[in-house]
């Protein structure tokens, strides 16, 4: 019978006022590859570092692997891999001598460590460039000795933090079997935090998304994109028709963008879209473009925030663009 790897009640992380991480309860069992969703700031990596026994928490409780995060710290470290959004490896060293400092460091030694180093790369795809300088690496390479890295010590659990931030699409995907591979043939709980939507649908059994250091909505892909209640249509209007959009029998959700764009999510969209018209008429708009889709978790995202992920991130980098701009007015 399956554990739970990871367990959180109530656990909070405050700076000041500021809640970076809001009473959030977790439960993941062993085996998992559960995801975190949400926009940079939204408190994923502020959880992952409390989990990791990187922060200290202000209040609640946390466990990993059985052990508590602020009691049993050696305990907690020694059942984790992290690989952490920034890359942490040695440029200067090769792959071999990467991953036989860190088995070192974790009190892996010989004959235990060449074994598992040959392991490991097998894992990644990456024995014939074990003697390679890692300066030489691709970005996809380095992201999957990383991987391999966190691997090394059979840990219980791995955090993946953003583990294809700035690959291209390829090289993610790449990343992605990788992933799945190490978790089903390590048997190794994986916790990944990303804001990337198709990553997490690609990957995650159970999902979890995070917003304002809260978690706003849990559950499988398919379970969270079924509660959209049913189609969603993308309209471009030269109007603002969003209260008579509402009342279209079948409507549950009208979302109005800038630029004249609606969210609309409906029963049935291909009988909506005529009805959509209608009302178009009605206050005189026309509508330039019409597409409709089965949900995506985009489009949760969309429902439960009233924003995309992009645009979440945009605002601290155009607040903290205008501050400076109006200090050197």
């Amino acid at each position: 019978m399956n554990h739970h790897a990871i367990r959180t009640e109530k656990l909070c992380k405050s700076y000041g006022r500021l809640k970076a991480v809001d009473s959030i309860g977790l439960k993941v069992q062993s085996g998992e590859l559960f995801g975190f969703l949400g926009p940079n700031g939204a408190g994923k990596t502020t959880t992952i570092s409390m989990l990791s026994t990187l922060l200290a928490p202000s209040s609640g409780k946390a466990s990993v692997n059985g052990f508590d995060v602020l009691s049993q710290k050696d305990d907690v470290r020694r059942s984790i891999g992290v690989v952490f959004q920034d890359p942490s490896i040695d440029d200067e060293l090769t792959g071999y001598e990467n991953l036989e400092l860190h088995g070192l460091l974790y009190g892996v030694f010989e004959p235990e460590l060449s074994r598992r180093m040959r392991e490991v790369f097998d894992l990644v795809g990456l024995w014939d460039k074990r003697d390679e300088l890692v300066k030489n690496y691709s970005g996809g390479m380095k992201r999957r000795l990383e991987i391999g890295r966190g691997l090394l010590h059979h840990p219980k659990i791995l955090f993946l933090d953003e583990p294809t931030l700035g690959l291209d699409p390829q090289t993610r995907r790449g990343i992605w079997d990788y992933i799945r591979k190490m978790n089903a043939e390590e048997s190794v709980t994986v916790i990944l935090t990303t804001h990337y939507m198709e990553e997490a649908d690609a990957l995650c059994g159970r999902i979890a998304v995070i917003d304002h250091g809260k978690i706003i909505a849990e559950g499988t892909p398919e379970e969270l994109k079924r509660s959209m209640g049913g189609d969603v249509i993308h309209i471009q209007a030269s109007g603002n028709c969003e209260k008579l959009f509402k009342k279209v029998p079948g409507v549950s959700k009208v979302i109005r963008k800038g630029g004249g764009r609606f969210v609309v999510t409906a029963s049935d969209g291909e009988k909506t879209v005529p009805l959509l018209f209608k009302q178009a008429e009605k206050c005189r708009a026309v509508i330039s473009s019409v597409s409709i889709h089965e949900p995506t978790l985009e489009d949760v995202f969309i429902k439960l925030t009233g924003k995309t992920i992009r645009e979440q991130e945009a605002e601290p980098l155009a607040f903290m663009r205008n501050r400076i701009r109006s200090k050197m007015r």
